[in-house]
């Protein structure tokens, strides 16, 4: 940031207002010091006398010069000290900012959960010159949650739709969605990124735009501003609502992360440093087995690889886990010891009269390929008291405990492997309702009928549970929040506690509770 005095900024304004090009401006006030090093940005001037931000507040940033080995102590400075993209004064920049100043603890929550994440993204940017702020773009995309998913079936950290996801190598199969696979998602979206740029002639505003809303939209509206002869910069650009607000949804964070100081926000501490990197397997594993490799509790490990749809990886290509640091070589180790029957869990199913493998694979939650290629099956026939071999989901994911081929068969022989109810759907049921009354959670059920979580469940619709607990169902009921409600002053009202308000809505208390906002509330539950 360059150190300009208020009287200066005054004077820019008013030099800024004349029409003459900025090296008339300074021969004719005859002001030495204006020249292109030292002169304030709008962005600066706007702070200085509209925000009331003192100039002593504002610290300029150290020259480096290109080709210097630079070493950061976090990502934050790294992104401030190598900025591209300018932020105007724009009134949907300055209101998105100030909506993300009002709530710095939920901007710093966004924040926390790319650490994992974010300095692979920089280093993936720099490695092919974008922008590094735009490592920022999956916040504005998808709050950095591999999971999250759009209307219109967009999917993970940066949003692709199946057709551009595919289009920019993203394999989507029964098995795995490259689209949450962070690592894949990221080189994906580089490759998109690179080619809307050079599309749009080296514009990153209007390569941003149509990441949003698609190239063709953003050129339809440069064409029709270009009939009216009216500029074709993004401002001007009449776009879809949904796309005005994206980039200065970016923008916004952008200018709060470069002046996070002189905002008087603390950012969460992210180092500039790689935490985790990748590990491969080349033959099929059950995801328990391989977090009980990686000494990591299973959910944590999917929060590292999100991007697999089964209990298990896809049985015909090898596969790349995210592993912190320090737990690759003791995962490394263990794995070249483990045999690689050992990597599955499997039952030997013998085929009853009827079955076929169409209902066999629904039964197992299998597809009908994998099942072939596991039993070197050449077709579809099969002959009843013959032998599958089915690869399972393994009992216990905390456990250490892994059953070896014969052991397994040797369990199911004295015990059924799963258990199976039909849920029939009554008026007033949810999934939600479902899931808590059965003790399962609602994407298993999802899973398990090829349904959303988002899903409308009809009445009378039949819906299987697996390994179903079943209590009695829960008596919940959808309270709206009020003016000056919190959560102490709700699980105080019900009776219960403010973790079960947490767990029953995916919250947590840090957040802030709005007016009007729905939550859900098991009055049966004593908390």
């Amino acid at each position: 940031m360059k150190y300009i005095s208020l009287s200066l900024a005054l004077s820019i304004v008013l030099v800024g207002c004349q029409s003459t090009p900025f090296s008339q401006q300074a021969k004719q006030t005859n002001n030495p010091k204006l020249t292109p090093e030292n002169t304030a940005k709008p962005s600066d001037i706007h702070r200085l006398l509209v925000l009331g931000i003192q100039e002593e507040s504002i610290a300029p940033l150290p020259k480096i010069a290109k080709g210097t080995p630079v070493e950061y102590s976090n990502v934050w400075e790294r992104i401030k000290n190598n900025l591209v993209l300018d932020i105007p004064i724009h009134e949907n920049v300055i209101s998105h900012r100030n909506t993300y100043l009002k709530h710095p603890t939920a901007l710093n929550n966004l924040l926390k959960r790319s650490e994992p994440f974010l300095y692979y993204i920089i280093e993936k940017l720099e490695e092919n010159n974008i922008p590094l702020e735009i490592a920022l773009l999956p916040l504005v995309e998808s709050a950095f949650s591999p999971y999250a998913r759009s209307s219109v079936d967009a999917s993970g950290l940066w949003q692709f739709v199946p057709a551009t996801g595919k289009q920019f190598g993203l394999k989507q199969n029964w098995w795995y969605d490259g689209r949450r696979d962070v690592i894949a998602s990221t080189d994906g979206a580089v490759e998109y990124l690179k080619y809307l740029h050079k599309f749009f002639d080296g514009d990153w505003m209007l390569a941003l735009a149509a990441y949003n809303s698609g190239e063709g939209r953003v050129q339809r509206a440069m064409k029709k501003n270009i009939r009216k002869n009216r500029p074709t910069h993004y401002w001007e650009l009449e776009l879809p609502k949904e796309t005005r607000d994206y980039v200065p949804k970016l923008l916004a964070i952008i200018d709060i992360i470069q002046h996070a100081q002189e905002y008087k926000i603390d950012l969460y501490p992210i180092e500039n440093k790689q935490v985790v990197n990748t590990v491969k397997v080349e033959s099929q594993i059950d995801l328990s087995v391989a977090a009980h490799l990686a000494g990591l509790p299973l959910d944590k490990f999917k929060e590292l690889n999100p991007g697999f749809n089964q209990w298990a990886t896809d049985p015909n290509h090898s596969t790349s886990f995210l592993l912190p640091n320090e737990n690759i070589a003791s995962f490394n180790d263990k794995l070249a010891k483990l045999p690689k029957k050992d990597h599955m869990v499997w039952q030997r199913y013998q085929i009853k009269q009827g079955d076929s493998l169409g209902k066999i694979a629904h039964k197992f939650h299998l597809d009908i390929n994998s099942i072939r290629t596991i039993n070197k099956l050449s077709g579809n026939n099969i002959r009843a008291g013959k032998h599958l071999l089915i690869p399972v989901a393994a009992k216990d994911s905390s456990s250490s405990q892994q059953y070896t081929l014969t052991e397994q068969v040797q369990l199911t022989d004295s015990q059924p492997t799963e258990t199976k109810q039909i849920h029939v759907v009554s008026a007033g049921d949810t999934l939600w309702d479902i899931s808590k009354a059965y003790k399962v959670s609602t994407k298993e059920i999802a899973k398990w009928n090829n349904i959303s979580t988002q899903s409308t469940l009809k009445l009378g619709q039949k819906l299987v549970v697996w390994n179903a607990s079943i209590t009695p169902k829960s008596k919940s009921i959808t309270y709206k929040v009020r003016r000056g409600d919190s959560f102490a002053r709700i699980a105080n009202k019900f009776k219960v506690s403010i973790k079960s308000i947490e767990k029953w809505n995916n919250l947590t208390r840090k957040e802030y509770l709005q007016p009007g906002q729905k939550l859900k509330i098991d009055v049966s539950s004593n908390g």
